[in-house]
Parts: structure tokens; sequence; C-alpha cells
């Protein structure tokens, strides 16, 4: 039996992270909700069902019997079990939320008929609680928990390499280190959460990591960083200055001084020298932030709340985001004050939207950027990125 995933309508309340790829694709905790499916379940992905758009990417399952899991949702040991006891078209659900269906398709299934489809099969009820992504902050709010969760699946069972003595590991809490972890001179403390480093990473002397945290493989932290749980530091990533509860995807930047908090960072994004993020308005009031689905600020009932950027945006020296601020895909933003909290997908500047960064530009700085990391892309994944140039109006 093989995965198949299909996104329901919180792809559109978690863009502009979800307008280059489906839910499934994000990453919360360690790793990604597609890779902790596979490894829980024991199957591998098959395809996807998502927008029109991103299904030349992220191509449907041919005709077949499958098991659909709901993009958004965490798996875990009771819920998996229940999955795999499903009967033949049937489907599991809690309240109005589908969770899965154990189904067979004679065509490839688009989204629209995915909903359509789940509805005539015989419903199985799951009662029990479980994690969703509905909302972006979801990502870093759900971080600490995930987290720890992942920590013990990926080394329940396993030994962690030995960090030079020069390392202080401070807390009653775990530290699991994987092969070519370089660290010297730094503190762990694990008594706040758990923490893992993956492989081929490093982590440069006079660093503080308080736990939870995650840094993924192939990425590093600089000189004397000062991070903060629970936070994501995604493969290939490279940051510095000061973080706390933030996740960043894979493949990006935030290597020198500045504060980044209660954020998330897509892929392939820079963070210039010395930007800065707000996560706490003056008047210690609710944050709102854009709402895609809705097209409308909305507030999300957090004291505490940074900045959402997608992938391929960029951000010069000494930016000040507001608290809040939503940052579109390949924006790119530079200019004296603060930008607005909600920055459309190629902005240009990010301050006058009838500027905008034009397409061929913005597909030689990804091609550039990607080419440093030995990344190829494929021609969908660039082409996705024009069909969001040429939909940008509908921001």
């Amino acid at each position: 039996m093989s995965l198949v995933f299909f996104d329901d309508h919180s792809w559109q309340k978690l863009q502009p992270l979800t307008l280059t790829k489906p839910v499934s694709h994000l990453r919360c905790g360690i790793d990604t909700l597609k890779e902790k499916w596979e490894q829980h379940m024991s199957c591998a992905t098959s395809g996807y069902i998502t927008t029109a758009y991103l299904q030349k990417q992220f191509k449907a399952p041919s005709p077949g019997t499958y098991l659909l899991i709901n993009g958004s949702v965490f798996p875990d040991a009771v819920l998996c079990a229940k999955i795999h006891a499903l009967p033949k078209n049937s489907v599991l659900v809690h309240g109005e939320t589908i969770l899965a269906a154990h189904t067979e398709t004679a065509s490839q299934m688009r989204l629209q008929d995915v909903f359509t489809l789940l509805h005539q099969l015989q419903k199985v009820k799951h009662d029990e609680p479980f994690l969703k992504l509905t909302h972006l902050w979801d990502i870093f709010g759900l971080n600490g928990k995930v987290l720890e969760t992942d920590f013990i699946r990926i080394t329940q069972g396993r030994v962690s390499a030995q960090l030079p003595k020069s390392n202080q590991i401070l807390g009653a809490g775990k530290l699991f280190a994987e092969e070519d972890v370089q660290a010297e001179a730094c503190i762990f403390n694990t008594g706040t959460g758990s923490i893992y480093l993956g492989k081929h990473t490093e982590v440069m002397e006079g660093t503080v990591i308080r736990g939870a945290f995650a840094l993924c493989e192939g990425a590093q932290v600089k000189l004397s960083t000062k991070i903060y749980g629970a936070t994501t530091i995604g493969p290939h990533c490279r940051v510095g200055g000061e973080v706390n509860n933030s996740v960043m995807q894979a493949y990006s930047n935030k290597g020198h001084d500045g504060f980044l908090g209660n954020s998330v960072i897509g892929e392939w994004c820079n963070l210039g020298a010395d930007t800065n993020n707000s996560n706490l308005k003056n008047n210690y009031g609710e944050v709102d932030i854009y709402d895609y689905a809705e097209k409308k600020h909305k507030s999300t009932g957090l004291q505490f709340c940074g900045l959402f950027m997608g992938d391929h945006s960029k951000c010069g020296i000494n930016t000040m985001f507001n608290t809040g601020t939503v940052v579109g895909v390949s924006a790119n933003i530079f200019g004296a004050g603060f930008p607005p909290k909600f920055i459309p997908s190629f902005s240009w500047g990010g301050f006058n939207r009838d500027i905008a960064f034009r397409i061929d530009k913005a597909l030689e700085l990804a091609l550039r950027v990607m080419e440093r990391r030995n990344y190829a892309p494929s021609k969908e994944e660039l082409a996705v990125l024009d069909h969001l140039y040429q939909n940008r109006e509908n921001e």
C-alpha cells in the first residue's frame, strides 16, 4: 500500500508557504509531514492531490488502491493504527475533518473530485485528539510538542555521536548528534527540551542553545548565536544572531546578527545583516496578520507572532519587520522604514505594489542561489514561479 496526500482548506490558510508546495511538504518539528507519515506508516508516497498549478510538479497518482492522507494532519500511533485497519472504500473522519481514506481510483483525481468521492465512502469515526496545521502560526506554535515526539521517533534505540569535551551540556534532558557534527566551545541546555543535531551540521564557537531545538542535515549555526526553543533550523540553512521559537524550512539564510522570533521562513530565503522582526506589539495586544484565504487581515489570538516569509524572498540589511508581517514568494525587500505588514509576491522594494520584481530577473536570481547549493530545479519547479508571477494580482 502506498500513500497519496491531499490538501484540504488549510492549503489556502497556510499561504504564502504553500503557494509553492502541498501542505505535506511543510516542516514542523524535525522533518516534514510527508516524511513523518512515511516513517510512521512504513509506506512510500506515490502522489499528491493538490491545486492544479502545483500538480505538474507534485504528480497525481496513477489509478490504483491507496491510503489517502490529509497532508495537514500529523501522524501518531493511535491514528496510524486506525488508518491501517480501515476497510477498503472507507474514510476516517473526526467531526467534519477528513483524516484519511482507503480507496481505489480508476483515474487520476483532481482536488475538486476528492471531497465528492470521500463523502460517498463509508465513514469511520476517530474520536481521539490529533494535531493539525490549520493556520500559519501553528507551525511555530506546535513546533515544541512535535519536535519532542519526532526526537523520540528518530533517536529511539540509537546511540548519539559524542561531542568534543569543549562543549557544555546542561540539564537533565536529551541531546542526540548524528554523524559528522562539528561543535566546539558551545553550551547546549537540554533542561528546556531535547536537542537534535543532524548529519553534517556545524555549531560554531560561543553559541548558546536552549531546547527544544533541531538542526537539520547540512545546516550551520554561526559564531556566538543565541537560540531559544522551540526552534527548528531546516536542512542546509545558515543561522546567526538571536532566534526564538521559529522554523526555517530549508536552504535559507539568516547568517548575521538580528532578531527572529515566533516566525516561519520558507525555502531559498535570505535575511540581510541586522534584519529584525517584532514579535510583540507595543500595546501587548493580539497580533493580526494577512489571511490569504479571506484576503484581509485577521486576528491570530496571539500576543507573540512575528514574520512569515514565502519561498525565494529576500530582504536587505537593516530591514525592520512589523509584528505579524506576511511576505509572499520571490519578493525583494529593501528601503528605509518599516515595510508594510503584507508584502505580495514579486514585490520590488516592498513599499509600492505597482513595481514588480521582473520574472526574468527573479528566475535568474533563483537559479543563481540554487546553483550555489548544487541544487538543480526542475522545469516544473520553475514553472510554478512563473505561474505565481502571472497571477500575482490575485494576492
